[in-house]
């Protein structure tokens, strides 16, 4: 049983210009936040759907995705001010609800992903929330309940 929040609308997949068409959307976590900053395929996927999908992240991704990009930087002698700009372009298609839209399902999302990571639990209330799966590279995902897709998969998902 899918339940829903009625703050959510402006976050849930946009209608499709082609009848028949089902909306597509996904929740992302902060590792594919991170790569969109620091690769090319990532933000090039969501480029490439930005008018056909709907990404969201919990809000702590994005600060999550923050506070790691410069210490990856720093060790990999990137240029932080590059990927932090590649950051703020990503963070125009990507929708950040705060807690009080998915904290309802955070008690499920425990419990689903307890064994694992814990901390990763605003990413399944997100996608409960939503009903919708997530897109992410973190194995913890896998198994909770939710369908995952991995960057090498998703596009199959977005043009299906």
């Amino acid at each position: 049983m899918s339940v829903s929040h009625p703050t959510f609308s402006y976050l849930k997949p946009r209608l499709c210009a082609k009848p028949g068409t089902m909306p597509k959307g996904l929740v992302i976590d902060s590792n594919i936040l991170v790569r969109a900053a620091l690769g090319n395929r990532v933000r090039a996927i969501l480029e490439q759907f930005r008018d056909r999908a709907t990404f969201s992240a919990p809000s702590v991704c994005r600060s999550d995705a923050r506070r790691r990009i410069p210490e990856i930087c720093r060790k990999n002698d990137l240029e932080q001010n590059v990927a932090l700009g590649f950051l703020n372009d990503v963070e125009k298609v990507v929708r950040f609800p705060e807690l009080t839209y998915y904290g309802f399902r955070e008690r499920d999302a425990r419990e689903r992903i307890q064994a694992r990571d814990p901390d990763d639990w605003p990413v399944i209330a997100t996608a409960l929330a939503l009903d919708l799966p997530i897109w992410t590279e973190d194995r913890d995902f896998f198994g909770c309940g939710v369908a995952t897709w991995i960057t090498n998969t998703v596009e199959i998902y977005l043009r299906g």
